[in-house]
């Protein structure tokens, strides 16, 4: 992997604690749907460890935390369900995010991770913007029912702590601009509990579009004084994640979409943090390694399904190629790879000995959307508290939410 590199100097920031987790590098790999499975993580893992030797450091390198699952199917244990929650032997801290509408059964989902030994931290979803999630009061829009998230933060600290497994929480400004809640969010979780709090710096009605107001971090840290606050949103470099700190003053951040197609990002933030200039700039054959490495190990996340293992690579196929030159047929037919041999012949097919492309290949990756009406439970404006009709809806939105 093709490095730039310059002197080393002081760490920009101490490592992040996490409870008893202590992070060398402080930077958390997001919880994203349909990505952040074990063979990405792997990846991820690795070049982090990679950016931390740049770093002349060691230890763990960043916090991986698994896509999110809902706390019934958890529960549950539909096989599904049980595979996104799996981690390499070697992972630690092993890290999940549960998604709950209901107090009890968020309870419930924590005793069973704890009791089993099946995860070393638990972050608990406020932020998803979609609208499936939305419309039955959960994600984003759960934190303006105050009593609501306080339940759900406190019930699993409750069963997490005696395991002194730490509980944080991720959540966005607000419903919209009328209705802001990350401050009290924050406040609450901080007292029942929680280890950190991560604050996506755009409201759901905003889902991934315009610009994330930093400033929004700035004033949480304010808040939040006694466990650390965490920055998200717009982090597509290193360059950005030092910045984001220098103008907020936040303990560490949260990447998301920077990094797809691109889990050298991990190298090149722990190597930021710890104070380097060494930077990963891979050309083609570089890439297309990677991206027949995690090919290989979403075969063996699958079980050996080598198609199904294809199909989930198929999306991130141009993020991989983003700014490179490959050809519209090339990428059209890698868009429908079927196999890892496929694979391997479309990639021979490239012009491997291109160089990485620069800003082509830098700045914003996934879809950012428009902004929009969030969809939400009837009434759910009209006050801070759940009504009767709405508590009745919440209780039937943790069996209709899909989350693995």
């Amino acid at each position: 992997m093709s490095v730039t590199t310059a002197p080393t100097s002081t760490p920009v920031l101490p490592p992040l604690h996490i409870g008893r987790h202590v992070i060398d590098s402080p930077v958390v790999l997001a919880p994203m749907a349909g990505i952040t499975n074990r063979a990405f993580r792997r990846l991820c893992r690795e070049y982090g460890t990679a950016g931390l030797e740049m770093g002349g450091a060691s230890g763990a390198s960043s916090l991986y935390v698994a896509e999110m699952v809902t706390s019934r199917a958890l529960v549950e244990r539909t096989p599904e369900t049980m595979r996104l929650i799996s981690h390499d032997p070697g992972e630690h801290p092993r890290s999940v995010q549960l998604y709950s509408v209901d107090p009890a059964t968020a309870g419930l989902a924590a005793r069973m991770l704890v009791t089993e030994d099946r995860a070393d931290h638990i972050d608990l979803n406020f932020g998803c913007p979609v609208p499936k999630v939305t419309r039955k009061g959960g994600g984003a829009a759960l934190p303006w029912k105050t009593d609501l998230f306080r339940g759900i933060v406190r019930a699993v600290v409750r069963e997490a702590a005696p395991y002194d497994v730490p509980v944080t929480v991720k959540m966005r400004v607000g419903i919209d601009d009328e209705h802001v809640t990350y401050l009290d969010a924050g406040r609450v979780a901080e007292a029942e509990g929680a280890a950190a709090v991560a604050l996506h710096a755009r409201t759901a009605a905003q889902a991934y579009s315009g610009q994330a107001d930093w400033s929004a971090i700035a004033r949480l840290k304010e808040a939040v004084t006694t466990v650390p606050v965490l920055g998200n949103g717009d982090i597509w470099s290193a360059e950005d994640a030092l910045e984001m700190v220098r103008r907020t003053g936040c303990d560490g951040v949260v990447v998301g979409r920077g990094c797809l197609g691109r889990p050298w990002l991990f190298t090149d933030l722990a190597a930021a943090f710890a104070g380097s200039a060494a930077r990963v700039r891979p050309g083609l054959r570089e890439v297309t390694a990677v991206l027949r490495r995690h090919a290989e190990y979403l075969v063996e996340f699958y079980d050996g399904d080598e198609l199904r293992a294809c199909r989930d690579i198929r999306k991130h196929i141009a993020w991989y190629l983003k700014g490179f030159p490959a050809g519209s047929t090339v990428r059209n037919q890698l868009a429908l790879v079927d196999s890892l041999a496929a694979l391997d012949d479309l990639i021979a097919s490239m012009d491997l000995d291109a160089p990485w492309p620069g800003e082509p290949s830098e700045g914003p990756r996934g879809r950012a959307g428009s902004p929009r009406v969030v969809a939400l439970p009837e009434n759910w404006l009209a006050g801070r508290e759940l009504d009767d009709a709405q508590r009745e809806q919440v209780a039937q939105a943790e069996l209709s939410v899909s989350g693995g």
